[in-house]
Order: C-alpha cells, then structure tokens, then sequence
C-alpha cells in the first residue's frame, strides 16, 4: 500500500501493473531527455552572441526537427497502444467475483460458490485496533488465490462507483443497470487496499476495498470455512 512520503506507484502485484509501471518509466525517461535537450538549446541561444547563416535557413535541420518528434512520438504510441489492448483483454478466469457498490459500502457474491455473499463496510476510526489503516480496514475482506485468473464482475446499486486496487493495476466504473468486468492475476500474496474512485456522493472516502490474497489450498480451507459459518 502507499505511505508517507511516497512520490511513485505502489508496488506491482499483477503483471499488468509491472507492465504499467514500466510503460511509466519509458515515458518519464523520454520527458527528462526532451526537457534536458530543451533547456540545453534554450541556454546555448542566450548565452551565445554568434549567429550562423547556416542555422537560420538549413532545410537538414528543419528535418530533423520535424522527424525527431514524431519518432519520439512512436515511441510512447506503441507501448501505449500495446497496454491498452491488454487492460481491455479479457482471458479465461477460473473464478468470479461480483461486486456491487452501494452508497457507501460493497457487497461481494461468489459465483463459483454456493451461498458465499456478504458486505464490507468500512471499520469507524473509534473501532480500529492497533496494525489497521483509517478509512482502508473493512469488516469483511475480499479472499481469492494468488497465480489464478480471477474475473471481477462490477456494478452498482444506487449511483456511479468505481472499483479500484492500484497495486493490481485495476479500476472498474461500477454503473447502474450494467456489469462490467475485468481481470486480475496476482503473483503474491498478502492484503492490498484500494478505495472508489467515482464521486459518488458524501460518504464516497468511506468505501474502502481490502483485496487479501492466499495461496489456492489455503483459499479453498477459508471458502469452506465460509460456507461451513454462513
């Protein structure tokens, strides 16, 4: 999760964050080198008393500045273009997850599972114990295994939501009237928070999301356990 101080991403759980986070990387680089050629250029005609005719009409230098940004241009478009087209596939899961926002909690529903449905809202600051996060803990935890596919099928009840964990490079609008659904593939485990990320109304900081991920044997003992309570 983020912490104090923090001036980059959260890190990667998914590989499609990895490739996000890399893609962000490539562009940053490329900014630092243009904006580092310009302040270059800019302090090299300030400083300089000279001029060359061959500068003021030259049709190779008119080239290359018209090249050069283009090709930098390509450089950001296709790796672009390649992280739009994975975000927006969809593979085959081997569970699902539905997901419905309300005004100002989740309610979850495993599809794969027989009466396994309940609702997270969010823990009060006055109820937290020590080790939990204000405005992230929940009273009940999103479970799915760690190294499966797992498909998120999102709406909403009321109003506009959004289903998001930055770490898993996830982020869903929730809509009333509709499903939406994405993917998720987490390499580790461990407990990861992500809010709504859609205005939704007063109380829109107060639903939060706690996504805990297990290794699959010990994600089938918590289902059992589950249904075995319910």
């Amino acid at each position: 999760m983020a912490h104090n101080n923090q001036f980059g991403f959260q890190d990667a759980t998914s590989p499609l964050m990895q490739e996000l986070l890399s893609f962000h990387d490539h562009a940053t680089m490329l900014v630092f080198l243009i904006s580092t050629f310009v302040i270059y250029v800019i302090a090299a005609v300030v400083t300089c008393k000279f001029t060359s005719k061959f500068v003021l009409d030259y049709q190779a230098i008119e080239f290359i500045w018209t090249v050069l940004p283009a090709g930098i241009l390509l450089l950001l478009a296709f790796p672009s273009l390649r992280i739009l087209y994975l975000l927006d596939e969809l593979v085959d899961s081997h569970m699902s997850i539905k997901a419905v926002g309300h005004q100002w909690y989740w309610s979850y529903e495993y599809a794969d599972v027989t009466d396994l449905e309940f609702e997270a809202y969010m823990i009060p600051t006055n109820e937290l114990t020590e080790g939990q996060f204000r405005l992230l803990e929940t009273d009940n935890r999103v479970v799915a295994p760690t190294r499966t596919t797992v498909r998120m099928i999102i709406s909403s009840d009321d109003v506009l939501h959004s289903w998001a964990v930055p770490s898993l490079g996830v982020k869903m609008d929730a809509v009333p009237g509709r499903l939406n659904q994405t993917t998720f593939l987490a390499k580790r485990p461990g407990v990861f928070y992500g809010q709504c990320s859609e205005i939704c109304g007063a109380n829109h900081s107060f639903m939060p999301i706690v996504l805990e991920l297990y290794p699959l044997n010990a994600f089938h003992d918590w289902v059992l356990t589950k249904v075995e309570n319910s």
